[in-house]
């Protein structure tokens, strides 16, 4: 019996994720290019882009604990660990490697090979200094500090810079203890 043809809507529909993908690049790129002419200091918006990643981070948290099955991290580590591997593949299509722990275990890297947000992106010479993809960090410090963590998220190495690869580096500031609104009545 011979394999059945694809239905037209399935070969449609299996390139949705591409364009989707696609679109979501371009978007960004034009919020990126409006933040520049919007506030001329390169400066201003790397504070933008990580606020705005901040505020998605804060919310991202919920879809991600509905839908990744991960269940709750013991410590930083583990943690860093889910958002390379579960995290960055859920909601950019890359995972990423954890790397260059500290001795305390509090500071680590979260380095990308590949990143779906630089596609079709060149930075002009009058952009030295833009840390393009700042919305990435302000997405990270704004999901774990959803999950009491306090951190603090920087980018080491930038592929858009000439480097070898997407490097952010998270450092676990302060561990807030989780508070429970109401006290139990026995």
């Amino acid at each position: 019996m011979a394999p059945a043809a694809p239905r037209s809507g399935d070969a449609i529909f299996a390139n949705v994720e591409r364009v989707n993908a696609e679109l979501f690049t371009l978007t960004y790129g034009a919020i990126v290019r409006q933040l520049l002419t919007d506030l001329e200091e390169v400066e201003e918006v790397n504070k933008q882009l990580d606020q705005m990643g901040y505020n998605i981070g804060i919310r991202l948290i919920d879809e991600f604990l509905a839908k990744s099955n991960v269940s709750r991290c013991v410590d930083f580590k583990e943690t860093a660990e889910a958002i390379a591997k579960v995290g960055f593949k859920m909601f950019l299509g890359v995972t990423a490697s954890v790397t260059n722990w500290d001795a305390d275990g509090t500071s680590c890297s979260l380095v990308l090979e590949d990143n779906p947000l630089v596609d079709f992106v060149e930075l002009p010479d009058t952009c030295q200094g833009l840390y393009y993809c700042n919305i990435l960090s302000g997405v990270v410090r704004g999901a774990l500090e959803m999950v009491s963590m306090k951190t603090e998220v920087t980018w080491i190495r930038d592929m858009l810079r000439g480097d070898d690869a997407y490097e952010l580096q998270v450092k676990l500031l302060k561990q807030v203890p989780e508070e429970y609104p109401y006290k139990d009545d026995e």
